[in-house]
């Protein structure tokens, strides 16, 4: 039964962790033990962690691997992948390898725009609302100048401010719609601050003008927040062939083409497929979003949204066979930023972009959405040959082994005993349970 307790913000971490221990471990030691082992032995470092949150108690570690041959645009790039799933980094990469020989993958943004609102109430004529909005539009603009200023120099800064009309779904409510261009920053701070002043411009205005009756004047702000969902701040990443190139052990050229063109179209077209399918896609890419300190969160609400823009869950990526030309391509939307947030604090994503070659956002997204790309082409691949198991429980050996307690020899006679076997779970345990048996 979990317990209560008033004022744990303000213990310090020591007492918070005695706090947890002696409440829900019957030996306290034990639990201390566990996080002591995650604590970093730089003291100024590990300060630097415990400020990311609130009540931190040590660190929850992910593994941190690379999948090399990337070919993005002619550029060769090792991509960093922070991700704790078995066979997603080496499947990454064996897809990487095989479109490298292939002309690699080409990627481009196809906008960057961001978008944030102003929700509100207001109980009057929309056509008088309208008019008027148009006539202080300037003014809110100008009452961010300050806040846009360093933005504006960098290139970017709020590109169009609109009013939404949302009455016919909601009595009364209206929207500020604004778009913004942030460059190499998320932006979500800088958005989120221009929105609030756009709601005290509005209330301002409104207020003090006598076109209004007092009723009309008594509009309510709701809530002042950035869209995660970015239909237009998209890339695009793709890989083209021609249908021969593709010929495996089993199958020619354009029965794999069309046998995988299909699996596309089954996922475009059936729920149930596409959710795993998108999973498939968002572990490449969410490897990479983690380890290079951006939202994962947010990216994966924007692409699932994406794939639903029909009104029925659909594939985010397409196929096409065309003139004896295998092309298969992946559109995402992808807000992301190189500059803020952990980019300059966290020591392993400093080390994520020196490995890219510190790339500024827009080159980010290409990066990221070809790794997404290379992760939905393995799988497929998988799935249309051998099947997915044959790969994945190989990657996954490992973490049954190590869940039975398997020594180092115990480990190298099962890589041998499955080389050439599905290793399936049940198979690997009573295996080692036989091994244990006769040992004994």
């Amino acid at each position: 039964m979990s317990k209560a307790i008033k004022g744990f913000s303000k213990l310090t971490k020591q007492e918070k962790i005695d706090w947890v221990v002696s409440n829900f471990f019957q030996d306290p030691e034990e639990g201390k033990s566990v996080l002591n082992q995650y604590w970093n032995s730089d003291e100024k470092l590990q300060q630097v962690h415990d400020e990311f949150i609130e009540n931190t108690l040590t660190n929850y570690y992910l593994p941190f691997g690379v999948a090399p041959n990337f070919l993005i645009n002619d550029e060769i790039y090792t991509i960093p992948m922070a991700i704790e799933e078995s066979s997603v980094v080496a499947a990454a990469a064996k897809a990487a390898s095989f479109w490298m020989a292939r002309g690699g993958f080409k990627a481009e943004v196809i906008s960057t725009k961001k978008i944030g609102h102003v929700h509100f109430v207001y109980y009057g004529d929309y056509d008088k609302l309208l008019k008027f909005f148009n006539g202080i539009k300037d003014k809110f603009y100008a009452d961010t100048e300050s806040i846009t200023t360093n933005m504006r120099k960098r290139g970017g800064g709020i590109t169009d401010i609109m009013l939404i009309n949302k009455n016919y779904e909601e009595p009364n409510y209206y929207q500020i719609k604004a778009n913004f261009e942030t460059i190499d920053s998320m932006g979500a701070n800088f958005i989120n601050t221009c929105l609030e002043q756009f709601a005290d411009t509005l209330q301002r205005e409104i207020e003090t003008s006598k076109i209004f009756t007092e009723e009309e004047k008594q509009i309510q702000i709701i809530m002042c927040i950035l869209s995660n969902y970015t239909p237009e701040c998209l890339v695009r990443a793709e890989v083209n062939c021609s249908v021969k190139e593709l010929a495996t052990e089993h199958m020619t050229g354009l029965e794999f083409a069309e046998k995988f063109e299909r699996a596309i179209h089954v996922a475009t077209i059936e729920p149930y497929r596409a959710t795993t399918h998108n999973k498939g896609i968002m572990n490449g890419i969410d490897a990479v979003v983690i380890a290079t300190g951006n939202d994962f969160r947010a990216v994966e609400a924007a692409a699932h949204t994406y794939a639903a823009r029909s009104g029925q869950y659909r594939s985010l990526t397409k196929c096409e066979i065309k003139n004896d030309q295998f092309r298969f391509w992946l559109d995402i939307p992808m807000a992301l930023g190189t500059v803020g947030g952990l980019t300059t604090l966290h020591p392993m994503v400093k080390f994520a972009y020196k490995l890219l070659g510190n790339p500024g956002a827009k080159e980010l997204m290409m990066i990221i959405a070809a790794s997404g790309l290379a992760q939905n082409f393995g799988a497929l691949k998988a799935l249309t040959t051998t099947g997915i198991q044959q790969g994945h429980m190989k990657m996954h050996l490992l973490n049954v082994l190590n869940g039975l307690g398997a020594t180092d020899q115990e480990k190298d006679f099962f890589k041998i005993y499955f080389k050439d076997k599905v290793p399936r779970h049940s198979d690997i345990v009573n295996k080692f349970n036989e091994m244990r048996a006769e040992k004994k």
